[in-house]
């Protein structure tokens, strides 16, 4: 991910208390790409990833509901 969505991911990691750090490969390059580490250094890139868009896509609505 580039630096622009780094930051979304990790506004949105922080609002939905997912673990994980999100630094660039190339530390001394912030304009690489980002990845996301675990507490153990691993990369959980992907799986962070699916658990931001799971908790994006369980957001509340405003609505009515209509019986027939």
């Amino acid at each position: 991910m580039n630096t622009d969505q780094a930051f979304e991911v990790h506004a949105a990691m922080r609002q939905h208390g997912i673990a994980g750090t999100v630094t660039p490969v190339t530390p001394d390059n912030p304009g690489s790409t980002w990845i996301v580490l675990d507490a153990d250094g691993r990369d959980v890139t992907g799986s962070v990833l699916a658990r931001v868009a799971a908790a994006r896509g369980w957001r509340s609505e405003r609505g009515f509901v209509v019986a027939r």
